[in-house]
Parts: C-alpha cells; sequence; structure tokens
C-alpha cells in the first residue's frame, strides 16, 4: 500500500466517525415522563435529531421532580427534562437548549408551560399555535426567552 493510500484511508475512517463523535460532545438530557404519554416521545425524537443522546425515567407523576429542579408548578408540562444542571419543562425547541448551554445563563433553567400545538412533540399537521420558551430564575420567575409561531 501506497503512503497516500494510507492517509487516504485514515481521512476517511476520521470523517466516517464525525458523526459520532460530535453526538458523543452533546451532554445527555435525562427526560422523566409518565409512561401513558405519546407526545413526550415525540419530544425524545427531536432531541435525539438535534443530536442530544437521551435517557428517559418513566415516573408516576412528574410534579416531585418538577419540584426537585426548582421548576414552578404553574409552569408545568407533560414531562421534565434535565442537561448539565438545567431543567427543561415541557416541549422545549432543541435550538433554545442549545443556546442555554451555550450562554450559561444563572437560571434554574427553560420552559414550555402546557402543551402547545406546534412544538416540538406537538406536531398536528398544518397548525401551529404560537407559544413562548420561558427563561426559569432561582426565584421561581421567569421572562421570555424565545418566541414561536407569533404574525
Amino acid at each position: 500500500m501506497k503512503r497516500r493510500d494510507f492517509l487516504v484511508m485514515g481521512a476517511v475512517a476520521r470523517l466516517a466517525g464525525a458523526p459520532a463523535l460530535a453526538a458523543q460532545t452533546s451532554p445527555v438530557v435525562e427526560v422523566f415522563k409518565n409512561p401513558y404519554c405519546s407526545c413526550c416521545e415525540g419530544w425524545v425524537e427531536h432531541l435525539k435529531g438535534a443530536g442530544f443522546p437521551v435517557k428517559v425515567t418513566v415516573v408516576d407523576d412528574t410534579a416531585p421532580v418538577r419540584k426537585r429542579y426548582g421548576i414552578p408548578e404553574k409552569l408545568g408540562s407533560c414531562h421534565t427534562g434535565v442537561v448539565a444542571g438545567y431543567a427543561l419543562e415541557g416541549h422545549v425547541p432543541a435550538a433554545d437548549i442549545k443556546r442555554l448551554l451555550a450562554t450559561k445563563p444563572a437560571a434554574v433553567g427553560l420552559a414550555v408551560p402546557g402543551m402547545p400545538v406546534g412544538s416540538p412533540g406537538m406536531e398536528a399537521g398544518a397548525r401551529k399555535d404560537p407559544f413562548d420558551v420561558l427563561l426559569v430564575d432561582k426565584s421561581g420567575g421567569s421572562r421570555v426567552y424565545a418566541s414561536y409561531n407569533k404574525s
């Protein structure tokens, strides 16, 4: 084998492993969900599609999980995620999670209260209701972090 062929094979092997390496650099999102909720599975697939490794933990009630991670009950949804010390409540878009991890604000995490149609995991054809992603602070307050489907 010529040196040039060997170098080309090495480069191809490195490129083939690049997606796996990229997935390993994203932190794991642990998702706590009810065993009967299918929209949670849609959100998990959304996260995986964005390159996040996901660990699903099935619980009968997500309220204690929300409380443990500092998400006020009024901001509750059907599942709670945890990533790199931040809580993720509801159908938070992966792009906002990536922005959160890149900027590292002093906050509890992000929340999409309720289950808005058109949010990740809550797709329903062409219907896309407006919704906000909220940044939840350590006192339980929140402010708009991102808005979707607004006119």
